[in-house]
């Protein structure tokens, strides 16, 4: 289902032109940037730290893998990785039967931040991504301190509908 997107594609940002791609092993080490760019995932755990890189190479390798995600990376134009997204798709019985699309690990290198990099994702998943894919609804969960990254959703057009739950299991350090 998600290989039907036609990657890769060119966005246009405030800060220019960005390319969004699929993500390859390749890009293994601008991921973990990335990630631990982000001050409340890195309070989390995700730090860019040698002893790391096998965990976060065996999760890249499964989501690769795995034909329900899709992860992509935006490029700027030298070729730089500054952002990334996690889209998964999720049939489901509720709603008629529609399929949700699921929106992860939205980041943007904190040098890009309101550039319009993320809008410019965002209005592509909810434009192409999911009427391509026949999603009846795209969610997402932003971490309850993320008070900026939820004022940006409500721009563009994402209502707080839900409350969500964690359970973290106890041989996991963290999620």
């Amino acid at each position: 289902m998600i290989a039907a997107l036609s990657l890769p594609t060119a966005l246009t940002a405030r800060s220019g032109e960005v390319t969004l791609r699929r993500a390859t092993g390749d890009d293994l080490a601008a991921l973990i940037r990335l990630m631990s760019d982000d001050p409340i995932s890195a309070a989390r755990g995700d730090r860019a730290d040698a002893a790391d890189t096998p965990a976060y190479a065996t999760a890249l390798s499964d989501v690769l893998a795995d034909p329900a995600n899709e992860l992509l990376v935006a490029e700027d134009e030298h070729g730089t990785v500054v952002a990334t997204v996690q889209l998964t798709g999720i049939p489901g019985l509720a709603r008629q039967g529609a399929t949700r699309l699921l929106v992860e690990a939205v980041r943007v290198s904190s040098a890009q931040r309101s550039s319009g990099i993320g809008s410019a994702i965002m209005r592509w998943v909810t434009g192409i991504a999911a009427p391509t894919l026949g999603a009846g609804l795209v969610q997402l969960t932003s971490d309850e301190a993320r008070a900026d990254a939820h004022r940006f959703y409500e721009r563009l057009g994402f209502v707080g509908s839900h409350r969500g739950f964690k359970f973290l299991v106890p041989s996991r350090r963290s999620i």
